[in-house]
């Protein structure tokens, strides 16, 4: 489902004219299978935020590849990247990402539009996903008005509302408290047992990871295990 060969990144800091690189990752090799959840575990800045980032197309590796459900996206442009992103993967981030400005229904339905759903389809679809991360009487609030695990719950339905193959996962329980974050972490697990969704999930919490079927640490930009 997803292949990363021989992925290395480096950023430019400094000034102008006296800059230098920083690499962040080196050579790392990952593969991930149809219906599998695996965690990339590793301290901050160890380069695990970069490489979903590199995953997700919001940035171009120095060198290496990307292979997503058999196609090579290493050099698609922004255009390219967006279609594709709205064909075959969900996001659920640490800080939700929900607009501010529109209710749990209308952040779930933003997908569904610009999909290009008719709005009987949407009305379904983000009714029957909002009972499915058990906020069916949530959909006229908005983020300000919900708790921190509620929001995360319309973030997760987000994500899934347009059945995407593939979900990535950024620190997705970073901002919640132990039992809500069990909570998030069992419609992750349900969501991949009923859906065969895959997910690619990147943690510093032991805990969370050991929800995955395999894990992997990144230490200093490498893969170490």
């Amino acid at each position: 489902m997803i292949a990363i060969q021989n992925l290395s990144h480096q950023f430019q800091i400094g000034r102008k004219g006296n800059e230098r690189t920083v690499p962040v990752l080196s050579n790392v090799h990952l593969e991930v299978a149809k219906g599998e959840i695996v965690s990339v575990l590793g301290r901050s800045g160890s380069g695990k935020s970069t490489l979903l980032n590199l995953a997700a197309g919001y940035m171009k590796p120095a060198s290496g590849s990307i292979t997503i459900n058999g196609t090579n996206v290493t050099e698609y442009n922004e255009t390219q990247w967006s279609k594709f992103r709205l064909d075959h993967m969900g996001f659920i981030f640490q800080s939700f990402q929900l607009m501010p400005s529109m209710t749990a229904f209308q952040n779930i339905e933003l997908p569904l539009t610009l999909k290009g759903l008719d709005k009987k389809a949407r009305d379904q679809r983000v009714m029957e996903t909002l009972e499915l991360v058990g906020m069916s009487d949530y959909g006229s609030f908005y983020p300000s008005e919900l708790s921190g695990g509620q929001q995360q719950r319309v973030g997760i339905a987000r994500a899934m509302v347009l059945r995407p193959s593939i979900i990535l996962a950024d620190e997705p329980t970073g901002s919640l408290d132990s039992e809500t974050e069990q909570t998030v972490l069992e419609f992750i697990r349900h969501l991949n047992q009923q859906r065969g969704t895959t997910f690619l999930m990147i943690t510093h919490d032991a805990e969370v990871a050991s929800i995955a079927h395999r894990s992997v640490t990144i230490h200093n930009g490498e893969l170490v295990s």
